[in-house]
């Protein structure tokens, strides 16, 4: 269990890595493209200014000043508070990317395995799949240089296969069964960062929709009605949506969103600041679900934009809110962009749920102190038994029916959903921190490509492996790469271990959707949702 917890610890310090340096509910009122020189001479007598201008005119030795700047900026944004942030011009490129629903490349999703790029997957209708790559292969040269071997970033890779769109990459490839590199020339084109994950009917029977939404960008709200359109046609008349781990994105695109399942003149939201007014949004009444049954999904990693869909379902009684309380961030941030393509994200508002919450929770006495407060809610218990959660008795609000909902941290759900923990083990938490169970699937996978290509769902796969023996197999190769066989697992953990497998290996043959589907169907809380729907 100590290692469980190591995990666990390290996943949620990761995810707020993420959260914090890059999903933010980003204000859309306002435009910017600031550069430095503007921004510094803002205000007459500008100490820092005059500062950079002393060093580059006055100091001994010679000082690259936007070096200096680059510095200096993060550590004047940290006073503020946790989410206003300085970002280089890569980080805030990729962070565009995957909000503005696009960006420029290749089309595959790719691997870095036993010291080699290995294609996981290519985009459909994509430039990769148009000139005949294909999953399995293994990329070798990028425009003639080597890229196989130890030590190779991720980011490197990706820096090399992005670029601007119409111009032309080339990469030499070794596919299974050809002695020599293929050359390929992929000119680049646009590749979609799909916002929705899965969309399908999870129970026929119930008549109920399933959507997963993992940020809120450009082009989520149109993902969204595609997949609710769909959904319709095939029988939809109740729907989860799932937000778990959706870390935020827009506040429009939220917004817009939320207001395809409330009536007219219903409160979505509301933001103020030091300098800006009360700025409010109501339901406008031409949504196209307000009297559709709805359960939304959170959890710990749920924030911002997320927290503000939750919070208007909540508050307006429209729904039931079900998982765990989700991260508290009730901020909102504008972009400013420099020049040299780097920005600063800078807090201009809070957002206020329609009862008047602000769930932002407490900063702490540091940024250290902040990004900690989800591991202290672990420690605290809080993930597994809804007595462990701490609400603000100060912060007492009420839906429109007069239920209590507490702000200053986080939205806490109508029905509460315990992590679970019960198929854990030393052995899962060993093979898991060797990451075993992707290497294997990969391997497996590109071992039986031809066999498995005419496996078409999740089903046929799941038989497959059954009949393949595929987990003795799994046991085998853990063995040999360090991980001796526990012979003493308990069902649950087996059946743990079985479902991340499978999953992987459906994950690597078909897609996101496939996986997800087949996931929820021993997730907890996806079925107490599906439950709470089919008795209503």
């Amino acid at each position: 269990m100590n290692k469980l917890k190591k995990i666990l610890l390290g996943l949620f310090i990761l995810i707020l890595g993420f959260f914090i340096g890059s999903q933010v509910v980003i204000s859309i009122w306002k435009k910017h493209n600031t550069t430095l020189e503007s921004l510094l001479r803002f205000r007459t007598n500008n100490k820092i200014n005059a500062l950079l201008q002393a060093v580059e005119t006055k100091y001994v030795d010679v000082i690259d000043v936007d070096s200096l700047i680059d510095e200096a900026l993060p550590v004047i944004l940290r006073e503020l508070d946790p989410h206003s942030a300085y970002y280089p011009a890569e980080e805030t490129q990729y962070s565009n990317d995957e909000l503005h629903g696009s960006f420029s490349g290749i089309g595959i999703q790719f691997s870095v395995q036993e010291d080699t790029v290995r294609v996981n997957s290519v985009i459909r209708g994509g430039p990769s799949e148009k000139v005949g790559i294909m999953a399995g292969d293994r990329i070798i040269t990028i425009n003639d240089s080597v890229f196989a071997g130890k030590g190779i970033p991720s980011n490197e890779i990706v820096k090399n296969l992005k670029g601007i769109k119409g111009t032309t990459v080339k990469v030499g490839v070794m596919r299974t069964g050809e002695p020599e590199l293929i050359d390929f020339n992929i000119e680049r084109g646009d590749i979609p960062v799909k916002s929705v994950d899965a969309s399908y009917i999870i129970s026929p029977e119930n008549s109920i929709g399933y959507i997963m939404i993992n940020k809120f960008g450009e082009t989520t709200y149109a993902e969204m009605m595609t997949g609710l359109a769909e959904l319709s046609s095939k029988g939809m008349k109740k729907l989860i949506i799932d937000l778990r781990s959706n870390t935020g994105g827009y506040l429009g695109a939220a917004i817009q969103m939320v207001n395809e399942f409330l009536p007219k003149n219903d409160l979505i939201v509301y933001t103020k600041g030091a300098r800006s007014s009360i700025s409010k949004q109501f339901a406008n009444g031409y949504g196209h679900y307000t009297t559709t049954p709805l359960v939304v999904l959170i959890d710990e990693s749920s924030a911002s934009a997320s927290e503000i869909f939750a919070g208007a379902i909540q508050d307006n009684d429209r729904g039931t809110i079900v998982g765990r309380r989700s991260f508290g961030k009730g901020l909102v941030q504008e972009p400013i962009e420099f020049s040299d393509g780097s920005s600063i994200r800078i807090t201009v508002a809070r957002y206020y749920t329609p009862s008047g919450r602000c769930i932002q929770k407490p900063y702490g006495e540091s940024d250290e102190d902040y990004a900690m407060d989800l591991i202290k809610r672990y420690e605290h218990g809080e993930f597994f038994s809804v007595d462990s959660v701490k609400q603000d008795e100060s912060e007492i609000f009420k839906t429109k029916s007069g239920r209590i909902v507490y702000g200053g941290g986080g939205i806490m759900p109508d029905i509460f959903v315990a992590h679970d923990t019960t198929g854990y083990s030393d052995y899962y938490a060993d093979i898991v921190s060797k990451n075993l169970i992707n290497k294997f699937s990969f391997r497996f996978v590109d071992s039986r490509r031809s066999e498995m290509s005419t496996l078409a769902t999740a089903a046929e796969i799941e038989a497959y492996l059954d009949r393949s023996n595929v987990l003795n197999l799994f046991y085998d190769y853990a063995q040999n790469n360090g991980v001796k066989r526990d012979y003493t697992l308990n069902e649950p953990a087996r059946k743990q271990i079985k479902s991340v497998l499978y999953g992987t290996i459906i994950y690597d043959s078909l897609d996101m959707e496939d996986y997800v589907a087949f996931y929820n169907l021993t997730d907890i809380t996806v079925q107490r949702a599906v439950q709470v729907l089919s008795e209503n």
